[in-house]
């Protein structure tokens, strides 16, 4: 065998999401792409915006020396002081270009923290329903994901994540809003996280995965994650607020607050470049820093969260009401979330099943599709829920 056993059986549990994504191609080709709806791929369907398409011409057409050259592994001093008065403005604390490591988009941030945080068999503790790869990304390190259970409204069970802690606890992994459920943590988590950390016997951080963060509906909002917990760490992207996933930029920022800021910020900035990153690219450094405050319209997800959320609760499925992202996670009417993903497949219908999330018995739908298609595909939805409760529709 010429493939390693890890990945040989990491394979057999790999993401769902494209497993999915590949199932509707073959589906589409056999039924015609009109009679197919698919909602497996979080891939933003809309442009982005203009003004950042413009930035990133300018770029390409300046003639200003060494604008694509290499450039600190951390990434250029001038972006990160950018991104820096940014952070500063939005949680009152003061940032600086050595608070920040631009990376390869939110998922090479994540895996360059947790490089340089893990030990062989260190313990990394998330909530579910989870981004599936974090899974690979705590392996990737020698560490170890630990999933605990959430409250009934999809938020972080406090207790659980107590008892979940043990010396080998080096990280707490959070995501709001949620991919998959959309839910966002209210601030009164971050505050019970903080006071559960004092008490901790060794240093823990909080590492906030926040691609979501501008995405959200209601005029909820998404609490800022550094003035409430004193070891935060945000990990995050422009993919979704400026729908440019396949440009991969991010960045890491470490709260000044934290004792371990200046040593964490080399760490990073030393495993971004040796896992192979070596730094963000630059054309989107100068991006970002000129347009990164930028927000795609949320409305249409707004109308299309509330036409799959009303669409899903008339047919009798159960679901927490989305308040960001662009997801729907509903439970399934037959605890079997991958037979209930087959069925809707049957009926043309592609989701992804909750298991690969960490919470069987729900489906994640993605909203990033046109108005039409959540419309036309709820008829598909409610005969799979007929048949899987033995209805006659």
């Amino acid at each position: 065998m010429i493939v390693s056993r890890a990945v040989t059986a990491n394979l057999t549990k790999a993401s769902w999401i494209r497993r999915m994504f590949e199932e509707g191609a073959r589906l589409k080709q056999e039924r015609g792409a009109d009679k197919v709806f698919d909602f497996t791929l979080g891939n933003p369907e809309i442009e982005p915006p203009p003004a950042v398409l413009a930035a990133a011409k300018r770029v390409l057409e300046s003639d200003a020396p060494h604008l694509h050259a290499y450039m600190p592994n951390a990434g250029h001093v001038k972006v990160r002081e950018a991104v820096a008065r940014r952070v500063s403005k939005a949680t009152g604390l003061t940032y600086t270009a050595n608070h920040i490591v631009m990376t390869v988009g939110a998922g090479a941030a994540l895996n360059t923290v947790l490089k340089a945080l893990l030990d062989p068999g260190d313990e990394v503790i998330t909530v579910a329903p989870f981004f599936a790869e974090y899974v690979f990304y705590a392996e990737n390190h020698g560490g170890r994901l630990v999933v605990v259970p959430p409250k009934a409204d999809l938020t972080p069970d406090i207790a659980k994540l107590a008892a979940a802690i043990t010396p080998k606890t080096r990280a707490i992994l959070v995501n709001s809003p949620n991919n998959p459920s959309g839910v966002i943590y209210p601030e009164s988590t971050f505050r019970e996280i903080e006071a559960l950390l004092a008490d901790a016997s060794q240093p823990i951080v909080v590492i906030s995965d926040e691609p979501y963060r501008a995405l959200v509906f209601d005029d909820v909002k998404v609490p800022e994650v550094p003035p409430l917990v004193t070891r935060s760490i945000v990990a995050t992207s422009w993919s979704k607020s400026l729908a440019i996933p396949g440009e991969r930029i991010g960045y890491l920022a470490f709260s000044p607050r934290m004792p371990e800021a200046t040593e964490l910020f080399e760490a990073c900035t030393f495993t971004s470049r040796v896992l192979g990153f070596v730094n963000a690219p630059a054309l989107w450094q100068w991006v970002v820093a000129e347009v990164g405050d930028l927000v795609i319209d949320v409305a249409p997800y707004r109308e299309k969260r509330d036409l799959m959320y009303a669409g899903l609760t008339k047919i009798g499925y159960r679901c927490v009401k989305p308040q960001g992202a662009f997801y729907v996670f509903t439970r399934t009417p037959i605890d079997d979330d991958v037979a209930f993903v087959r069925m809707l497949a049957d009926e043309g219908v592609l989701t992804v099943p909750g298991s690969g999330f960490g919470m069987p018995g729900h489906i994640r739908i993605s909203l990033t599709v046109e108005r039409e298609t959540v419309v036309r595909g709820l008829p598909g939805f409610e005969r799979a829920f007929r048949k899987a409760r033995g209805e006659t529709f």
